[in-house]
């Protein structure tokens, strides 16, 4: 299984009945296709769409049907769609169950980097510090280094999305939770060991007493 499949099937697993959902641009955008059968979640894309489903089959696309970043996807019966002051409101005013969202790097406290690379071309922002400060609840999805070099740090050297820190960071070798400002580690990905896990990652992690490796 590829690494972004399992951390989208990871996250799906976090899922719970009537969620409000908003999925970012890249990885977190392939956990609606393992949304579990019969899961009453509502997807909302921050353009201005709730009621997103899996990415269309080839050739099923509808072309006034995207996602912020302006992919594909489809509308479920009973989509509601209305404009980004609207979306913005839900997002702004803590109406969000969960975001879940792509990232360049988590500092050992949770803070997250999501948005440029110094000297890059930066298309902009978009709704990422609003996501993570306005969500009830903040996952991350990426993978757990690039290049070679962790993307788990001791401390950003990236500039960073928000104040706020994360709950959960999901890559294919881990899971890791976030709490009082420490990275505990609490899973780790199918056929990974704890020490494999310690050496992709830069930050201190807490360890715990049983660590399971992930359900998919």
């Amino acid at each position: 299984m590829d690494p972004q499949t399992v951390i989208a099937r990871r996250i799906a697993r976090e899922l719970r009945p009537g969620m409000l959902v908003n999925l970012g641009i890249g990885i977190p955008t392939l956990v609606a296709k393992y949304v579990p059968e019969g899961l009453p979640v509502f997807f909302q894309s921050e353009n201005g769409l709730i009621g997103t489903g899996a990415p269309p089959e080839e050739g099923m696309a509808h072309p006034l049907l995207t996602d912020a970043a302006g992919r594909p996807v489809t509308a479920l019966p009973g989509a509601a769609t209305f404009d980004s002051a609207l979306s913005f409101g839900l997002i702004r005013g803590g109406h969000l169950d969960l975001t879940v969202l792509g990232g360049l790097q988590v500092d050992q406290e949770g803070r997250l980097a999501n948005w440029m690379i110094p000297g890059k071309m930066v298309p902009g922002m978009g709704g990422a510090m609003d996501l993570v400060t306005g969500a009830k609840r903040v996952i991350v999805a990426m993978q757990h280094t690039a290049k070679n070099a962790p993307k788990i740090v001791k401390s950003l050297t990236l500039p960073p999305t928000s104040a706020r820190t994360v709950d959960l960071v999901v890559t294919e070798l881990a899971v890791l939770a976030f709490r009082d400002g420490r990275a505990n580690l609490l899973e780790t990905g199918p056929g990974i060991s704890v020490a494999e896990v310690v050496a992709a990652t830069e930050a201190e992690l807490t360890i715990a007493e049983t660590v399971h490796e992930m359900t998919l």
